[in-house]
């Protein structure tokens, strides 16, 4: 008995390993106010240091998520970490919304330290005591499905991004033609109510797969697909009611990027850099986490699945960076 007592403390993450994403998110923002200070600057190589760490805050939450031994509310608090930057857009756009004078980095701070202290009330309660509900595999079957429907726009969606490359003129005309489809009034609702339904089915499932520990792999696929939830209905609240409806602007290559003064000099407008990056990343990658399950369980042979999971995330990482290059002045 005193062998596996021994052995489980071995396993465990230490109290400062644990609390690393939760320290890590709460210096999030001032991380992003570094940068722009550097910038301003002049200091070039530390502001992209800065901004590197950054984007490194939702890597570092999933590495604590995928410990053995860590109780169930800081695992989940690990999850919830790798959604920081995302989630710090959204605080900017509500904040924007309710006519706020508090700093964001101030509400942020006291909303992670609530989380905080909910996650150690939770300490207690081991991942072993939790049992996966029966039944996920029809909600994870339908989720599936809709994304599969939902591929055809996000590709669209991205490909039209990537004519940012060449200016914004032929995004503009690319995103016209696109809008003739997608904006139509019997097409839009329904696009609408599948990315609402792909974000809850998936926080759902995310929900309870966290209740466990899982491989990185699998952490993985949890943790992007708990970033793409807080994105998508994000994204939507910044389009349909923050642009469209409280300010009444068109949501075009100057609202995406965030002209006059665009994405890297503007204090505010250098949390979409993370945002965006990460945004496309992870919504490649986790479809090619979902594709890799598939293809595991009808029995591809492991090298072709290794060689087509570790290809198209170096791909996935060439379009994101490709993307934001573009979003960010680069012009071919």
């Amino acid at each position: 008995m005193t062998n596996l007592h021994t052995q489980a403390l071995e396993r465990s993450p230490s109290k400062v390993v644990v609390w690393l994403p939760l320290l890590a998110t709460l210096g999030y923002p001032f991380l992003l106010m570094l940068f722009h200070t550097q910038i301003n600057q002049g200091n070039g190589p530390a502001a992209v240091l800065l901004l590197l760490v950054a984007s490194a805050v939702p890597l570092l939450g999933m590495l604590v998520a995928s410990r053995p031994g860590l109780p169930l509310g800081l695992r989940r608090l690990a999850y919830a970490c790798v959604v920081a930057p995302t989630l710090y857009v959204f605080l900017g756009v509500v904040q924007a919304l309710l006519g706020s004078s508090l700093p964001d980095p101030l509400v942020w701070c006291v909303l992670w330290s609530l989380a905080a202290l909910l996650a150690a009330r939770r300490g207690r309660v081991l991942e072993t005591e939790r049992q996966l509900r029966p039944g996920l595999g029809r909600w994870r079957v339908a989720h599936g499905i809709s994304a599969l429907v939902l591929c055809l726009y996000v590709l669209f969606h991205l490909g039209n991004h990537l004519t940012g490359l060449v200016g914004p003129a032929l995004h503009a005309e690319v995103m016209d033609a696109g809008r003739t489809v997608y904006r139509a009034w019997f097409i839009e609702p329904l696009l609408v109510l599948a990315f609402v339904f792909q974000a809850v089915s998936g926080l759902y499932l995310a929900w309870h797969w966290s209740a466990k520990r899982q491989d990185l792999l699998r952490t993985f696929q949890i943790a992007t697909g708990v970033y793409l939830a807080v994105f998508v209905l994000g994204h939507m609240n910044s389009v349909f009611i923050y642009a469209r409806t409280y300010l009444g602007i068109p949501t075009d290559w100057n609202f995406a990027t965030g002209a006059p003064t665009g994405l890297l000099l503007d204090p505010w407008n250098i949390r979409l850099v993370p945002h965006y990056t990460l945004g496309v990343f992870f919504v490649l990658g986790h479809l090619l986490a979902g594709l890799r399950v598939v293809l595991e369980a009808h029995g591809v042979a492991p090298g072709r699945v290794r060689g087509l999971w570790y290809g198209g995330m170096f791909a996935s990482a060439l379009v994101a960076l490709a993307i934001i290059a573009g979003m960010l002045g680069l012009r071919l």
